[in-house]
């Protein structure tokens, strides 16, 4: 399961579709909406992407961890649109048969899912935003 959606993120159908009866971890991350950046209060979030682009580098960053790893199954999930203070942005859960492998591959998804991925995130605050993460 990979998806880019405009709708709240499924987290338990994430980590249903990374699950595998040969795993003996499943690890996830879960991306949140925070109050406070660089000093200043976040009033929302506005995530923009393009999506069929994003999936496709979602799946490569996904083929490439599966090549680093003894990965089972993955899924993963982001938000588009408005967001407020709390809510979820993104969602990875990723299943191998021993922990060490799943942090490791779950962490090098959200990095390089920030890296890479065509979307982009504009911080909104009280006097002012900014674009941030914006990939070429």
């Amino acid at each position: 399961m990979i998806e880019i959606l405009s709708t709240p993120l499924d987290v338990q159908g994430v980590i249903q579709a990374a699950q595998s009866s040969q795993a003996g971890a499943v690890s996830v991350f879960i991306g949140t909406v925070r109050k406070q950046t660089s000093e200043k209060t976040v009033q929302r979030l506005e995530y923009e992407a393009y999506e069929k682009m994003a999936v496709k580098k979602m799946e490569e960053i996904v083929q490439q961890a599966k090549e680093k790893w003894n990965i089972l199954n993955i899924g993963m999930q982001h938000r588009t649109g408005i967001l407020e203070v709390g809510e979820i942005a993104v969602v990875i859960a990723v299943s191998t048969p021993h922990r060490q492998a799943s942090f490791e591959a779950c962490q090098y998804l959200i990095d390089t899912l920030k890296e890479v991925v065509p979307i982009w995130k504009k911080e909104v605050f009280q006097d002012g935003e900014v674009w941030v993460s914006a990939h070429a």
